[in-house]
């Protein structure tokens, strides 16, 4: 009977020679990771949308939906932020998408021994520190193994809460149902524009999120809040959105200082959630009651 296989005792030896290098006080590394998110056109579209206008909308959104970011990291801390990088005249998207750049986060801060994270959020220029406890993701690790780059990756798999104003993860409501209902009801189209947009859009309370790490960089670390693994992360799926390290550079000759963000009103998730809410309540009725008001004249 073979009690060590071959293949068991490679990986073993790519789990115990990284830590030479990474337990020196003064490690640091670099992970470069490529981000994008998709879209159902057809569901937001009603299936009405031509393949030329489905393809104008994505090359507009295309700074939304695909980032590149560098996450600088030690055994402990780190700092994840977009590498940002000047966008070619018109490319940001119109008026009609600025909303969304509102749910976008600035630098995030994680420390793993503490369990703690910082963001930095920009909301209608007002500067807010959202500070809270890492997401307890209870990993289930599995067998399977892939290759990302030089390093062999594990799977991991968990379920997360996902929060109400995660733009990645919202979706155009289905609407088969209030079809049916307004034919039964026509005089609803009467209050439509005072409708909030935001009962247009719904978001699943859960995801399932598959990580791919590597114990050849023994860190409990990865991309956005995500943590909790015996390696850093190179890849996660979660949802419609795809994380994927490309570069990877351990010991850098220059290091950078990993500070905690300090600037803006601290708030936790879950108050500012409450701070967004609001605002959006205030513009429907400033802009419902001005069009109520053209009515009237």
């Amino acid at each position: 009977m073979r009690l060590f296989p071959k293949k068991m005792i490679a990986i073993c030896l790519l789990m115990v020679i990284p830590f030479i290098s990474i337990a020196q006080q003064d490690f640091q590394g670099k992970a470069y990771y490529q981000t994008k998110t998709t879209m159902d056109l057809d569901n937001w579209g009603r299936g009405q949308m031509s393949e030329q206008q489905k393809k104008q909308i994505m090359e507009r959104m295309k700074s939304f939906l695909e980032k590149q970011y560098i996450l600088t990291f030690t055994q402990s801390e780190s700092i994840y932020k977009e590498d940002e990088k000047l966008e070619a005249p018109g490319a940001g998207g119109g008026r009609g998408f600025s909303m969304m750049s509102s749910f976008t986060g600035g630098a995030q801060y994680k420390n793993v021994k503490e369990q703690e994270i910082l963001q930095e959020q920009e909301f209608f220029g007002k500067q807010f520190l959202i500070k809270d406890s890492l997401p307890d993701l209870q990993w289930e690790m599995g067998t399977e193994t892939k290759q990302i780059g030089q390093y062999t990756c594990f799977k991991a798999t968990a379920v997360k809460k996902v929060d109400e104003f995660d733009w990645s993860s919202m979706r155009r409501r289905n609407r088969d149902k209030d079809d049916a209902e307004k034919k039964k009801d026509s005089t609803e189209s009467a209050d439509a524009e005072n409708k909030n947009p935001m009962d247009e859009i719904e978001v699943p309370k859960e995801i399932i999120v598959t990580a791919w790490y590597t114990p050849q960089i023994p860190v409990n670390n990865g991309p956005g809040e995500y943590s909790g693994l015996p390696g850093l992360i190179l890849e996660i799926n979660a949802d419609r959105t795809t994380m994927l390290c490309t570069k990877i550079v351990l010991n850098p000759e220059e290091k950078d200082e990993i500070k905690k963000p300090s600037k803006g009103k601290e708030v936790t998730r879950k108050e500012y959630n409450e701070i967004v809410k609001n605002k959006m309540e205030e513009m429907r009725e400033m802009y419902g009651g001005r069009r109520g008001g053209g009515r009237g004249r």
